[in-house]
């Protein structure tokens, strides 16, 4: 029997398919394992603590503001079942942004992890007045703990155990589970709204398209805020397979070992920096052992995993795999199966390379406003360069429009798993979602042999003063196969040509100069080296040939100075903030068009 609400997944896993390590986390130097039927029951008290001392109503709002750990994940259960809306939060955000979030959906009762989100959360708090209580994961003086409400819930009347069934029983698929904040790259976050019904019905259908269910133990380290990394772990617990929260982003590579996770989910940055620490590695090797090595990255690279390989190719890739490929394994776990990819366009190159070592690499597409998925390769059928086929529980068309190639448009959806609305924000409701009942994704897309493929942004999308439309995102992703660039935005609305403000990956920088004698000083130094303009020129030169007249990078401009979620360039998925870049480097930018004009009046 299908779960109809989200509380139910792991209430099936406990009687019918029941593990020792439902959940784990790190405690200390050993890792700490609640079984399903724990985590089943830890809800449960929750659930009555939060009864008991709050009176929590349907429909109310309570925030959840933490890393992955057990603890979000009881918390998250614990108000779904008593027919209330989470609000998670990313940890990273800043106070200004628990301040907006926390007061636009008036929150009543907050969860945090640690000592610094509670002070974070603290200085802010006095205008928050609809926030009645914050509980702590972690022991912080001064703030009432989780354990708390845990003894509450022990020790409640039997009426309250009889009303937290009823309240159970009255979930139904359609009532609210969640509300998102996007993050902003364009403004103002917006609430989507999210039921129990957008949830289950997006990831079941994902686990038809996509058999997952040999899979045993993942590790689990995109933040659960990120509506992709909460899809997957909801996954997880219908086929019954282990989740394991990692310490932290840094701490990834010190617990692949330790966990030997079968399947984890990634975005594409994440998935590069790997690719980029076991390509450095491999560079450091000598004589027959670099050969080996530049051999089979080099076959990798080529590896085309949706046609049958030839004889020769199963010949070469089964010795790649014997002695190099092998060691990748061994560097991700040991057991490491797939990778799913969402967040943003993953280099083909990637998907490739790892295919060949024996790792699937499945790549999706969505939206925190479609559940997420839309779109997903599967273990048969894929595209390298795609995201896939569209789920067949939705509905996907492409919306021509002039200033596009040929069959490319903005996607639309419609079905079970597009967003119930923005809280209380009916006009942007209205525009995302049209009065035929399509959700506007403001992405540009084709389908080609049923596969989509994503092109652009739309509000990204610029002309030329020419009259000519740069899709800058094409343009990037091609710039950041190279290992030289860690960031790229294509600027030049409105310009005679689009131009690049490059972030290099000074690592590799560094390793180029000392293979070439050059002293490497500061970043801001090496950016001014001649030789490493001209290494960059010969990046943009090669990545050119790919693209129109119109569309190729005339100027650019390397910078020194790092984007991160701290310093704003980033959203806590790592994507980037166009107008924050922009707005940072404005005289950069006017400085290209303004030299290029000068060049031309004195011609």
């Amino acid at each position: 029997m299908l779960p109809t609400r989200l509380f139910d997944v792991i209430e099936h896993q406990a009687a019918e398919r029941p593990i020792s390590d439902a959940l784990a986390a790190k405690v200390g130097d050993s890792w700490r394992r609640y079984s399903s039927q724990e985590v089943v029951d830890t809800a449960r008290l929750l659930s009555l603590g939060l009864m008991s001392r709050h009176q929590i109503a349907k429909g109310e709002r309570l925030g959840i503001i933490s890393m992955n750990r057990p603890e979000w994940m009881f918390s998250d259960l614990a108000i779904s079942q008593l027919g209330a809306a989470s609000v998670p939060i990313y940890p990273s955000a800043t106070a200004k942004d628990y301040e907006y979030i926390l007061g636009h959906s008036e929150v009543s009762v907050a969860f945090v992890s640690t000592a610094e989100i509670a002070q974070k959360l603290a200085s802010v708090r006095a205008n928050l007045p609809k926030l009645k209580a914050i509980y702590t994961f972690d022991t912080v003086k001064g703030e009432h703990e989780f354990a708390e409400l845990l003894e509450a819930g022990r020790n409640v009347a039997p009426e309250v155990a009889t009303e937290l069934k009823s309240r159970r029983d009255s979930v139904t698929p359609e009532d609210l589970a969640s509300i998102i904040y996007t993050s902003g790259t364009t403004g103002t976050p917006k609430g989507v709204m999210l039921s129990h019904e957008n949830f289950l019905s997006n990831f079941l259908t994902v686990l038809d398209v996509v058999n997952l269910s040999h899979l045993k133990r993942a590790l689990s380290f995109l933040p659960l805020s990120h509506v992709f990394e909460r899809m997957a772990c909801y996954a997880y617990q219908q086929m019954g397979t282990a989740i394991y929260f990692a310490e932290s982003v840094e701490s990834i590579v010190k617990n692949l070992p330790e966990v030997k996770p079968q399947v984890m989910a990634t975005v594409p940055r994440l998935l590069e920096k790997i690719y980029e620490a076991i390509v450095n590695k491999g560079r450091e090797l000598t004589g027959i052992k670099r050969a080996l090595f530049d051999w089979s990255l080099k076959l990798g690279l080529t590896y085309d995993p949706d046609q049958p390989a030839d004889l020769k190719t199963r010949v070469q890739l089964a010795v790649a795999r014997k002695l190099v490929f092998s060691k990748w394994q061994r560097a991700l776990g040991g057991e490491l199966d797939v990778i799913l990819i969402g967040g943003s366009a993953l280099q083909p190159r990637l998907a490739r390379v790892f295919w060949a070592a024996g790792i699937h690499v499945l790549e999706g597409y969505g939206l925190t406003e479609t559940s997420p998925v839309i779109a997903f390769n599967s273990f048969v059928d894929h595209r390298v360069g795609s995201v896939g086929k569209p789920l067949p529980n939705l509905q996907v068309k492409i919306a021509q429009e002039d200033g596009y190639r040929s069959g490319e448009g903005e996607i639309l959806v419609k079905g079970p798993s597009i967003m119930t609305g923005y809280y209380k924000n009916p006009e942007a409701t209205s525009q995302a979602i049209d009065a035929e009942g399509w959700f506007h994704t403001g992405d540009i897309g084709i389908i080609k042999d049923g596969f989509l493929r994503i092109t652009d942004r739309k509000k990204e999308i610029f002309k030329t003063s020419g009259g000519k439309y740069i899709a800058p995102l094409a343009i990037e992703n091609k710039l950041r196969e190279s290992p030289y660039i860690a960031q790229v935005i294509v600027v030049g609305e409105n310009q005679k040509f689009p131009s690049a403000i490059i972030l290099p990956e000074f690592d590799a920088l560094s390793k180029w100069c000392a293979a070439h004698g050059k002293s490497k000083g500061s970043n801001e130094e090496l950016i001014k080296l001649p030789e490493i303009q001209a290494l960059l020129k010969e990046v943009i030169d090669e990545s050119n040939v790919n693209f129109g007249q119109w569309e190729k990078i005339k100027q650019f401009r390397l910078v020194a100075d790092d984007w991160s979620i701290a310093s704003g360039e980033l959203t806590p998925k790592l994507s980037i903030k166009r107008k924050v870049i922009v707005a940072k480097y404005r005289d950069l930018i006017e400085g290209i068009y303004a030299s290029h004009d000068n060049r031309q009046a004195d011609h």
